[in-house]
């Protein structure tokens, strides 16, 4: 009986305090809308709304792709760059520079 006579163990005497605790552990641990639960969600709410503002970047980028491609001059500049076309009787050069060659093998 000496345990119960504790300074540390004298509160939980008390059936209220009692069931006060085991109330809170039930509800921070062990329920269906715990607070491990809820950070959890938080934590998905966060990367979300990571996701979303990169989308909304790539999605004004894109629109801004879109619009320069709206004008025939976007066209034959985007033509021109990226799939090397050319109008009839045009000669077009293309200069390499050595950093931009994949370097050989000696033995080779």
């Amino acid at each position: 009986m000496r345990i119960f006579n504790s300074k540390y163990l004298k509160p939980f005497k008390n059936i209220y305090i009692v069931v006060l605790a085991v109330f809170v552990v039930w509800m921070l641990f062990f329920d269906a809308h715990s607070w491990l639960f809820h950070h959890e969600l938080n934590n998905d709410i966060n990367e979300l709304e990571y996701q979303k503002e990169h989308y909304k970047n790539e999605m004004a980028k894109d629109n801004k792709a879109i619009k320069e491609l709206s004008t025939d001059e976007g066209i034959e500049r985007t033509a021109r760059e990226t799939y090397y076309m050319k109008k009839p009787n045009e000669d077009i050069y293309i200069i390499e520079y050595e950093d931009s060659i994949a370097k050989q093998k000696k033995d080779e």
